[in-house]
């Protein structure tokens, strides 16, 4: 954790305090005392290979940057069936960050102040994984996740059926902010996790609340995802199931942050 500065330094309501943060103060690559990358083709059939070289901070901001650029797959297989290796080239780059195997947290209040770019393809999101079972079985929250002029709001747990998630969902439409320069500014989005409810929020608004009595998973075994560690992560993904056609969408684009912080309750 790097030191704040006056104009940022962070306020925590009465009975939290703050036990982690990235600031992103110190130019060049991002704190690999905090995040780790992934690396290739990662889920979702999304069109972008992930690689550490499109994530830097500059200026106090985490710059993650998607790139229009093509080049070899290097796990492609002639003849493969497997979307990950059937794909010959390599159109899109990216990065996606993770706290996996270094932070992770049981309950708090989860903070990141940061701006999405809302044009078509682009699927940025912030969000946080339980770090035992088998996804959807280790739980999944999506604090910011953004695509096709809809930003959600997600809590995902296991059923019966292996990779089926269940679901509790916001979609809040972009127009619903009345703000045609929304996606130019800043904003806070929040999850509020405790023993009873997982509640999120942008800006203060709350979006989605969702009861820990709810979110048992369904294959036989009672466990509740949420009543473990959590780890975060950045990404900013294209294309692929959910984010639509990034085909006439200008590159490169960003998804800026400004910093991530935990609270948790003194």
């Amino acid at each position: 954790m790097v030191g704040f500065s006056q104009s940022t330094q962070p306020q925590a309501s009465e009975g939290w305090q703050l036990v982690w943060a990235d600031e992103f103060n110190t130019d060049g690559p991002p704190n690999p005392k905090n995040w780790r990358f992934e690396s290739g083709f990662a889920r979702n059939h999304e069109n972008q290979w992930y690689q550490s070289d499109n994530a830097q901070c500059k200026d106090g901001m985490l710059l993650i940057e998607a790139r229009r650029e093509q080049k070899p797959n290097p796990t492609y297989k002639a003849g493969s069936t497997d979307w990950r290796t059937s794909r010959p080239t390599i159109d899109y780059t990216s990065s996606s960050l993770q706290t996996r195997g270094l932070h992770s947290w049981q309950y708090g209040r989860f903070e990141m102040r940061g701006r999405i770019d809302t044009r078509a393809g682009l699927w940025p999101a912030f969000w946080s994984l339980g770090m035992s079972g088998q996804w959807p079985a280790n739980g999944e929250v999506d604090i910011m996740e953004y695509y096709r002029g809809m930003l959600l709001a997600n809590v995902a747990w296991g059923t019966e059926q292996r990779y089926k998630a269940e679901w509790r969902t916001t979609k809040k439409m972009m127009e619903s902010f009345n703000d045609p320069t929304w996606s130019q500014k800043f904003h806070v989005w929040r999850m509020d996790w405790d023993e009873t409810a997982i509640a999120l929020y942008v800006d203060d608004q709350l979006l989605n609340r969702v009861a820990l009595s709810e979110t048992i998973n369904k294959d036989g075994t009672g466990v509740n995802p949420f009543k473990q560690p959590q780890y975060l992560l950045l990404n900013l993904a294209i294309g692929g199931d959910n984010g639509g056609d990034p085909s006439t969408t200008p590159f490169p684009n960003r998804f800026e942050v400004d910093y991530v912080r935990v609270y948790q309750k003194k």
